[in-house]
């Protein structure tokens, strides 16, 4: 039997065209921020990607780039600027930042208005109470996984649900997601013992541990659904290469599989435009209400 390769690709076109037509519509173009801190390649990639993501669809951006021995009042006082820059309609601190800086206290002092990655406890509450209004952000990864379960037609409601990863970016609200779609979730971590045995009961696998590899073929449902966030940068004869947490080429032979890269990352770039949008359609209302 052939399974299907669950690329992000597809579906995020989708979600770009529709954020295009929906740019034009405004009397200027939104604007997106990008914060990076230091000189992490990965993060030097995704930023890239963002920026030339975002052009082709009519959004502007900004990268404000600080050293990777700024302080975190430093970087406090640039966010609390852009809180207040009336042209940036949303802005993301792009992570993982250096470990001296307390991420969450950063996020914290993010203006919810702005927020398009959806890291506010403001919209992290909201993803808890089922609360998708027009007045927040759900965080961009975890609304990509969900776009491309709905795309590929997974069949959430009843199912079981395995997330590996217990993270406040991925795994948790990715959990709260699928649980509001009537799926039983079950949450699996380092500390969890026998993996295998939650993840082979499961219909729908989202992974999100940063551990290269860790899901192989036979930890694995027949004919599940698994949605692969993990994205780590190895060697691999010489080359640097990027994968994921699921061994891709076992699975795929028994399961719907998404690929690494191709799968989460188009996703989680195409949503996080789709905030900034929405950001901005939020703005140019709140201006017509004063008006």
């Amino acid at each position: 039997m052939t399974y299907k390769t669950l690329s992000g690709k597809e579906p995020a076109e989708e979600v770009l065209r529709d954020i295009e037509h929906r740019a034009k519509k405004l009397h200027r173009k939104p604007m997106l921020a990008i914060i990076v801190v230091g000189e992490y390649k990965p993060s030097q990639i995704y930023v890239k990607r963002k920026i030339e993501t975002a052009a082709r669809v009519g959004v502007d951006t900004e990268v404000h780039r600080l050293p990777e021995e700024i302080e975190e009042k430093e970087l406090i006082a640039l966010i609390e600027r852009l809180n207040q820059d009336k042209k940036v309609d949303g802005y993301i601190v792009q992570t993982p930042l250096p470990k001296h800086i307390n991420a969450q206290r950063v996020f914290e002092k993010i203006d919810p208005h702005k927020d398009v990655d959806g890291f506010h406890p403001r919209n992290m509450g909201k993803v808890l109470l089922n609360i998708f209004d027009e007045n927040m952000f759900p965080p961009a990864t975890p609304s990509g996984v969900m776009k491309i379960l709905h795309y590929y037609n997974a069949p959430i409601d009843g199912a079981n649900v395995c997330v590996v990863g217990r993270s406040n970016i991925v795994g948790k609200p990715i959990a709260m997601m699928l649980l509001h779609h009537n799926a039983t979730v079950s949450i699996c971590h380092t500390r969890t013992r026998d993996l295998a045995s939650y993840t082979k009961n499961a219909d729908i696998l989202v992974v999100a541990a940063g551990n290269p590899g860790l899901v192989k073929a036979d930890m694995v449902k027949e004919g599940a659904y698994i949605v692969d966030v993990g994205t780590t940068r190895v060697l691999i004869d010489g080359k640097d290469k990027v994968v994921g947490d699921v061994d891709f080429e076992n699975v795929i032979k028994k399961a719907n599989c998404s690929p690494v890269p191709g799968g989460v990352g188009p996703m989680t770039v195409a949503m996080l435009i789709a905030n900034t949008v929405k950001a901005a359609e939020q703005n140019l209302a709140r201006l017509n209400k004063k008006s």
